[in-house]
């Protein structure tokens, strides 16, 4: 007798879960969405800041706390909101979703707020959670403001779903946490991190990905509801997660992705020329990335930007990148931080963070408290390292550019910049290389 024949529970299983399987397969095939064009976002050149100005601030003052995972919206009033998680470390049950608002007039952030922890999410969620992370936010075309977040039950982040919550004031109060069912089977192991975007038909592109056994980017799209009407592999086996698009035109769009696979360590992308009905089977491209996020976004000229480690290993570099042919090449404009090959002891360690702490907001009242905060967070014991990570990149409806990224796991810093500047720092750089070449 065979081992099914003896175990007439386990095959009864098996025979549910490949019924669940092909009554999903045969839903999906049966009700296949309508097809919609991407929107294009629309950014003034004529609105934003007239000189070349790049600025940099912390968004999150707060010390001694494990802070990660921003992202950004344009409120379409000229304010930015950014949104991160933070408590005693990444996983901790006090970690809460905060969120701050910067004036770009007063150039300046207002204080941070909390609006979700683990016992909000597990009131509105009628479960336990265990706990939060990654939050990502998109204004929909009808104007609600989406907070999407990590949320864990059991197990490590492979058992994570994602958790929604609306506002209709901007951020200033916030609907109820509410759970997406984003597969018929279990609903776990789907996280985001990149930057959603809308159809023309008011539903939302949410970029997610998955981590239980496999490694692999997805694309949701969802109703103005939030309900999911379809979901699309982007890669497979355990190559790339943390999708990131850069919606080039109506129908066509470039994806980044982190990479997960083996060596050389490269950005994985793949592309659409449909509107994400299709796309093409990814491939490494010249970006170097050990394993971490990338952010990115396509300008009106066909221009793209992109932010990430140009590392293979470590997270100590942290780059601005231009390409002009559609990704295939990259060049460098701007180290947004460089500490390659720092491994100082703790003391040093506190002087060269609390110098970069100065180089970023010359303001502070004590920037050697972010030194000893970095401290807290990065050393272990007489071995220190640097970490610049999670970049999340937006281009503002009045042309100005916002970057945020994690800051040694204890801050969050936010640089800004003009087109202008982008402009004119593109053409000196070209012309340094042009110079050079010459002589």
């Amino acid at each position: 007798m065979s081992y099914w024949q003896q175990q007439p529970k386990q095959r009864k299983l098996l025979l549910l879960l490949v019924a669940i399987s092909f009554s999903a397969a045969f839903y999906k095939a049966m009700h296949h969405p309508t097809p919609a064009t991407f929107v294009v976002p629309v950014n003034d050149q004529h609105v934003g800041a007239q000189r070349a100005i790049i600025r940099s601030h912390f968004v999150s003052p707060t010390q001694n706390i494990s802070t990660h995972a921003a992202s950004l919206v344009d409120l379409g009033n000229g304010y930015i909101r950014a949104f991160w998680f933070a408590g005693s470390r990444e996983g901790a049950k006090d970690v809460q979703i905060r969120t701050a608002v910067f004036d770009p007039v007063y150039d300046r952030w207002s204080p941070e707020t909390a609006i979700a922890d683990r016992n909000s999410t597990q009131n509105g969620l009628l479960r336990f959670v265990k706990k939060i992370g990654n939050p990502v936010a998109h204004q929909a075309s009808d104007g609600t403001l989406w907070l999407f977040y990590v949320t864990v039950s059991i197990g490590g982040w492979a058992g994570s779903s994602i958790t929604a919550m609306t506002s209709h004031d901007d951020g200033n109060t916030w609907s109820g946490a509410r759970r997406l069912i984003t597969s018929p089977f279990i609903n776990i192991s789907t996280l985001v991190k990149g930057t959603p975007f809308n159809y023309s038909d008011g539903s939302i592109g949410l970029p997610i990905y998955h981590e239980f056994i496999g490694k692999f980017g997805e694309l949701l799209r969802l109703s103005s509801s939030g309900e999911v009407i379809d979901k699309q592999r982007l890669t497979s086996g355990k190559l790339a997660i943390q999708p990131v698009p850069l919606i080039l035109d109506a129908q066509r769009a470039l994806m980044l992705m982190r990479h997960t696979g083996a060596a050389p360590k490269r950005v994985i992308s793949a592309v659409t020329t449909d509107a994400g009905q299709h796309w093409s089977t990814p491939q490494k491209i010249a970006l170097s990335n050990p394993d971490a996020a990338v952010a990115g976004v396509a300008l009106a000229d066909g221009r793209l930007l992109a932010v990430l480690n140009d590392t293979e290993a470590k997270r100590e570099v942290l780059s601005l990148v231009v390409s002009s042919d559609n990704g295939k090449n990259w060049e460098t404009v701007l180290q947004l931080e460089d500490q390659h090959g720092q491994h100082p002891q703790p003391a040093e360690y506190v002087r060269l963070a609390t110098q970069l702490a100065k180089d970023t907001e010359a303001t502070l009242v004590d920037a050697s408290a972010f030194g000893a905060s970095a401290r807290h967070n990065k050393c272990m014991g007489q071995s220190c390292e640097f970490e610049f990570s999670y970049p999340y990149l937006i281009q503002a409806k009045n042309s100005d550019f916002h970057l945020v990224y994690t800051w040694n796991r204890s801050h969050i810093k936010h640089v800004s910049f003009s087109r202008k500047w982008l402009d004119q720092r593109i053409t000196e750089l070209r012309k340094e290389v042009s110079d050079a070449a010459v002589h």
